[in-house]
């Protein structure tokens, strides 16, 4: 399970956008309770293999993905 927590700023939208050409399967939280309960205080974040990334890590591991 892949989730994309989100506000819907120019780099969740990029990060959603990567996700998309990558045909990877994932929900958005947009939550705001949701987001600070991953304990970061940025978005966007992407949960995926059972760990939370920040922007940078999250764009490498989706660039990874076949």
């Amino acid at each position: 399970m892949v989730k994309l927590y989100s506000t819907h700023c120019p780099k969740c939208i990029m990060l959603e956008s990567k996700l998309k050409q990558k045909k990877v399967n994932y929900e958005v939280e947009t939550s705001e309770d949701a987001i600070k309960a991953t304990g970061f205080s940025s978005v966007p974040l992407l949960e995926a293999d059972g760990k939370i990334m920040e922007f940078g890590e999250a764009v490498a591991w989706v660039n990874r993905q076949k």
